[in-house]
């Protein structure tokens, strides 16, 4: 058993951050908001500074390109002038980041968890879907990517396994229907695409032990929509500790377990994809989840299953997908 390799710079160490008060940030910079005062001395800063920067994006730029990046320019600006950020403590923040990018590979996003463990994703990935899942029409609700899907996944026949080489755990038949969330008839040709760790806790590509590939698949419905394939019960896991989100975690002193879950990506000519997990109900950490993407409509029950030799569990469920409008897609 082994995770992809990973030589650490320097460590990052709690003293090297500093802990401010919650505060709100300013809208815009001004004279007043940017005077500090430290040791009794007045800390005067150029009241035009951020709006320079801002203002410095040239006439091609495209509008939303414009918007975002003034916003975010006076957002972290403003972070750094309430909380007082100095040089060692940004150097510490981009070396964060920069081992999260070194980390990465296609088989491995620490960068994606980075942003996973702050929330960010997790936040995104409801403020994307939010007029989806307000509207008559819903679809499935939706869950982050994660750091660990890979591209190309093997196509295989509907009905097969996943599971290769691992005779223990709880094999586990899933089933159900993909189906338009609007006119509710069943969606021929739509993709599922599907991973999930070992019992030990690993995805494939960090465990030695497991086949190329292992614990994922991709399956193709027919005309009535609907799927099956074998899978195992999943397994809460911590998240990889060797990185820059577990660095991170460890210096908020926070839990690093996610809860037993199955990722899917499900997609159908025409319509809109659909990002998501679900969660087995009798898991310890769901309201603890290191990520922060539980949804209560995303938690199912697996059930004993008797008869079938090759599972002694099934889970239903079906997912809802919401089409492209005229001109999408």
């Amino acid at each position: 058993m082994a995770t992809n390799g990973f030589v650490e710079s320097d460590p990052v160490n709690a003293k090297d951050f500093k802990v401010a008060p919650n505060s709100q940030p300013a809208a815009t910079p001004s004279p007043a908001q940017d005077t500090k005062k430290e040791n009794g001395r007045d800390l005067k800063l150029d009241p035009n500074f951020t709006r320079n920067v801002i203002n410095a994006t040239g006439p091609k730029a495209e509008p939303r390109i414009r918007q975002v990046m003034a916003s975010m320019i006076q957002h972290i600006h403003d972070f750094a002038r309430e909380n007082e950020i100095t040089v060692d403590e940004w150097t510490k923040g981009v070396e964060l980041i920069n081992a999260a990018g070194a980390l990465s590979t296609p088989k491995r996003n620490e960068g994606q968890l980075l942003s996973d463990v702050i929330g960010l994703s997790s936040l995104v990935d409801t403020l994307t879907s939010t007029l989806t899942t307000l509207a008559p029409n819903q679809s499935t609700s939706s869950a982050i990517l994660g750091p660990f899907w890979r591209a190309d996944a093997p196509l295989r026949s509907m009905g097969s396994s996943i599971v290769h080489n691992i005779p223990h755990g709880d094999h586990t038949l899933m089933h159900g229907t993909v189906t338009d969330s609007l006119t509710h008839q069943p969606l021929e040709n739509a993709e599922l695409d599907v991973w999930h760790t070992a019992p030990n806790g690993l995805y494939e590509q960090q465990d030695d032990n497991q086949i190329d590939m292992n614990l994922r698949g991709r399956f193709i419905t027919g005309k009535d929509g609907t799927y099956n394939f074998y899978c195992l019960r999943p397994t809460s896991y911590p998240i990889p500790t060797d990185g820059s989100a577990g660095r991170l975690l460890k210096l908020l002193d926070r839990p690093f377990m996610r809860p037993a879950h199955i990722h899917f990506i499900v997609s159908a000519p025409n319509h809109k994809p659909l990002i998501t997990q679900v969660f087995d109900r009798r898991d310890e950490f769901l309201n603890s989840d290191a990520v922060f993407a539980v949804k209560d409509s995303l938690i199912v029950d697996f059930a004993p299953l008797e008869g079938d030799e090759m599972a002694g569990f099934r889970l239903a469920y079906d997912f809802k997908l919401v089409a492209f409008e005229e001109g999408e897609g």
